[in-house]
């Protein structure tokens, strides 16, 4: 891994180790491929686990560095559970989230960049605990939801992507904030995507697979 963190390349002064370069790149298709609900999404995002795992912990970040390690953990588990939920007809199967659910990802979201960040900054972990935390614990619960094909997944990201452009320019990441800013982008265009497929399948049919979940 040393020699994807030691050699990159320059774009307008700033430079991106390879490291950096192919993880976010990774992380770009992981998008693309959770759009059309395919099950490349999480090997391909476990490649860019791995490779943004070492750009975070040069950077001094612990908690972008931890988070990858939930991503990994719940990659394993989403592409379980993704296997388990496809459809001949309508392939992964995804749903909007219950008003119960969508009550329990709020609270999931405060209480955990609170305690995340408190740890931080008591372990000396992070130069940015609040932000940082907030990035680590946003990415846990999207990925969770994207891994019960729950359609608000999207929404988290973008709560992620707003706190991680900032953090990565003032932590000189300069392509990954580029990433983050087109992620906005993708995720926008994911989510009108995904309410349309929960749309066209039938509601007996989405019931049934969330109750097996």
């Amino acid at each position: 891994m040393r020699f994807f963190l030691e050699h990159g390349v320059t774009v307008l002064g700033q430079r991106i180790s390879l490291a950096e370069l192919i993880g976010q790149i990774c992380a770009l298709a992981v998008v693309f491929l959770a759009k059309y609900r395919t099950l490349w999404t999480w090997p391909v995002q476990v490649a860019a686990t791995v490779l943004l795992f070492s750009v975070y912990v040069s950077a001094h970040l612990g908690g972008l560095a931890a988070r990858q390690v939930i991503i990994l953990l719940i990659s394993v588990y989403g592409w379980w559970a993704w296997t388990r939920r496809r459809d001949p007809v309508f392939g992964v199967v995804v749903r909007r989230s219950t008003l119960t659910e969508v009550l329990v990802t709020i609270g999931a979201l405060v209480a955990g960049t609170v305690g995340v960040a408190l740890l931080l900054e008591a372990l000396d972990a992070s130069w940015a605990p609040w932000p940082d935390a907030a990035i680590f614990v946003g990415t846990a619960v999207a990925f969770a939801l994207q891994g019960r094909g729950l359609v608000e997944f999207w929404l988290v990201w973008l709560v992620v992507d707003a706190v991680g452009v900032p953090l990565q320019i003032d932590s000189g990441l300069w392509f990954s904030a580029v990433v983050y800013t087109a992620f906005a982008a993708l995720v926008i265009w994911g989510w009108f995507s995904w309410i349309r497929d929960a749309k066209r399948t039938p509601p007996s049919r989405t019931v049934r697979k969330a109750v097996t979940t």
